[in-house]
């Protein structure tokens, strides 16, 4: 557990660039391996990409001009959505993976992209169409049912995928689903909460599948770090008057409300000065007692988060008492605005490396890209550093990509933090908590630098 795995250091602004992807180890990671600063790379060595335009499974017309490499080099195919309803989120993982590929591709990788049509048959056509040119590793497609259609042709060539989706269902055999798993962001944050002295832990969650599993990811967090969950409300998005009734109902506020008008009428009978003082004490009150919870989690985002939050401190769930609890989602400028989430916890991969690879990508192509764009970025990063990890410059044909290699228990630091692939299929991050600011957010634990956290 002493030896450092080797670290791959990246230069590609004028400034120094943090490390974007290495390999972690138990100790903090050293660099190892030569930097390649992008702007003095030579020419003659740009990223190359495989697919003839108008093809099956090709980039569309308008894409960058492709070359086909020579048979002996490494082929990365990648699977989005280049055409369809998300054909800007395929562009821009696209895109990223193109960074990764020209900040630490060896000479000899090319990354063949081919477009899924944003469909499960297209998706299909698209791995068939990676596999028979020869490729090594697919990275994508994006959306589970996608992952789902593309997996068998990939396993039946032995080909390894990691996908973009969070969909922990699609799971093994050969697939791992690099998306923000939003169970594991649930133990992170009430882990974090429990350490914090909260013992008691409510959900608020809408009433699908997605709320459902968040519930089930909240009653086995709890369970794991010694905590209970004492309510759990549901509300139908979209139907206010529903929703606030179930806001009310999960702050118990109407028999606290009650509580408060019998003791108001207790002490109005009284002429004592005790009574009176605790009259007035009361007076600025709107309920009694407490609510049984001293937690809360709120997996939404968005508008809906925006019209929910307000709601808890209306019906006298008092955020200075009672600690919001969310996910990843949100990460999103402006959300300070709301008084009601000021103070607010959520786990998320940490934002230092993001923001940094997010200026370079708007330097480079002149737009800022899709949240999701990192996940193409770090796997195909990835993809290059095994390549130099297992034979540097060179490599043994059909050896690269193999499960001892892909699933190394040290793992790897990416644009959103330390990962790793585990035999089960799986993906494990190591999250950051943030605390919600009014104009921003405070890291009040940082994610982990190497698994030694996770007990391995």
């Amino acid at each position: 557990m002493g030896t450092t795995s080797a670290t791959l250091r990246t230069v590609c602004v004028p400034a120094a660039l943090t490390a974007l992807l290495a390999l972690a180890a138990c100790e903090t990671p050293t660099v190892a391996t030569p930097a390649i600063d992008a702007q003095a790379a030579p020419a003659t060595a740009p990223p190359q990409l495989i697919g003839e335009p108008g093809a099956e499974g090709a980039p569309p017309p308008g894409a960058p001009p492709v070359a086909r490499p020579d048979v002996d080099r490494l082929r990365i195919a990648i699977l989005v959505p280049l055409s369809g309803r998300n054909a800007g989120l395929g562009r821009d993982m696209l895109d990223a993976a193109q960074m990764a590929l020209f900040d630490a591709g060896t000479r000899d990788m090319a990354l063949m992209p081919r477009d899924t049509r944003g469909t499960p048959d297209g998706a299909q056509a698209a791995a068939r169409a990676a596999v028979d040119d020869g490729a090594e590793l697919i990275i994508g497609p994006l959306l589970s049912p996608s992952v789902a259609a593309a997996a068998p042709t990939a396993r039946s060539r032995g080909v390894p995928l990691v996908a973009f989706t969070n969909d922990r269902a699609v799971a093994g055999n050969g697939v791992w689903p690099m998306g923000f798993v939003p169970q594991e962001q649930v133990r992170r944050v009430v882990a974090f909460a429990r350490a914090q002295g909260v013992a008691e832990f409510a959900a608020l969650a809408p009433t699908s599948p997605y709320g459902d599993a968040m519930v089930a990811a909240l009653q086995e967090a709890t369970v794991l770090s010694g905590a209970q969950l004492t309510r759990v409300a549901f509300y139908p998005p979209g139907d206010t008057e529903a929703t606030t009734e179930v806001v009310k109902a999960l702050a118990d506020y109407d028999n606290r409300r009650t509580a408060l008008m019998d003791q108001r009428e207790l002490l109005e009978g009284r002429d004592d000065q005790v009574s009176q003082r605790a009259l007035k004490r009361l007076e600025r009150r709107d309920t009694l007692g407490e609510v049984t919870f001293q937690a809360v989690l709120l997996p939404t985002a968005g508008d809906e988060l925006m019209q929910l939050a307000p709601l808890l401190p209306y019906y006298d769930i008092d955020p200075a008492r009672v600690r919001f609890l969310g996910t990843w989602q949100w990460d999103v400028t402006g959300i300070g605005t709301e008084p009601a989430l000021m103070g607010a916890w959520f786990a998320a991969p940490p934002r230092e490396t993001r923001i940094d690879f997010e200026a370079r990508f708007k330097a480079l192509y002149g737009r800022l890209p899709n949240r999701l764009a990192t996940l193409a970025y770090d796997a195909m990063a990835l993809a290059a550093v095994i390549a130099r990890q297992t034979d540097g410059e060179t490599r043994r044909p059909r050896t690269t990509y193999d499960a001892a290699t892909l699933t190394q228990p040290s793992g790897f630091l990416g644009v959103d933090g330390i990962f790793r692939l585990l035999p089960s299929g799986e993906v494990q991050r190591g999250l950051a908590i943030l605390e919600i600011e009014r104009d921003g957010f405070r890291t009040v634990d940082p994610a982990p630098k190497t698994f030694e956290a996770f007990g391995s």
